[in-house]
């Protein structure tokens, strides 16, 4: 017993050591509009949909960049109403491509479940942590999740948009110097970024952010495996 004890100390103590050891990368944060209205086989519905058609498409963009999927993805977090997508640090300021990749998918799924009122969607770099979750599996938490949170409340979402805090956007200016090929993309989409947006999440901590979206929507597969 004094054995099992031990190992199990000397496992909590990598645990929590691994879990210190905090990672800072961009957060895409899916939030379904008013999940909570639905009735539990729309919301089962929606979420298998979601689920299967978004593997699909990253299925596709990661076979076009040649890329594993732990290459571009550390995680998928489930929220209940939606999920958290977290990135690979080495793909800081992806993670907008990425959001405005979901959100153009998003706009096809009425057609198929018209109840379906669509998606907001918000990025934010910060930090997390890893952790081995009670099922021996990874896990994460951290202020990167919480702050990504916070910019899914903002009040005015319009259609078709993404909310993308300052820290995501410094990211995104930092990936288009190094990946001059995207600002080309992004310039054909014909890209837009409001105003800086001032607001107060729900603890009176005053967040800023953009509301970004393409005139010209559609999929932004990663950079190639190769220039990583």
């Amino acid at each position: 017993m004094q054995l099992y004890n031990t190992v199990l100390l000397k496992q909590l103590y990598v645990n929590i050591i691994f879990m210190e050891q905090e990672i800072k990368t961009d957060i895409i944060l899916v939030d379904i509009i008013n999940f909570s209205k639905l009735t539990s086989k729309q919301q089962l519905e929606i979420i298998t949909f979601l689920t299967k058609s978004y593997k699909k498409v990253i299925e596709r963009m990661l076979e076009s960049s040649k890329m594993p999927l732990s290459t571009l993805i550390l995680s998928f977090v489930s929220t209940g109403d939606g999920f958290y997508c977290i990135l690979d640090p080495k793909l800081k300021g992806y993670g907008t491509f990425l959001g405005l990749s979901f959100n153009h998918f998003s706009e096809q799924i009425p057609h198929k479940y018209p109840y379906f009122q669509g998606i907001k969607v918000a990025v934010h770099t910060g930090c997390i942590s890893r952790f081995t979750d009670i099922l021996g599996n990874d896990n994460f938490i951290g202020d990167g999740l919480n702050d990504c949170s916070r910019f899914i409340e903002f009040k005015n979402f319009s259609i078709s948009t993404v909310m993308i805090s300052e820290e995501a956007y410094k990211e995104l200016k930092k990936f288009l110097r190094y990946h001059p090929d995207f600002e080309k993309i992004l310039f054909e989409r014909e890209f837009k970024r409001s105003k800086v947006y001032k607001f107060y999440d729900k603890h009176q901590n005053e967040k800023r952010g953009y509301l970004v979206w393409l005139r010209k929507s559609g999929i932004i597969n990663p950079p190639k495996f190769d220039f990583l």
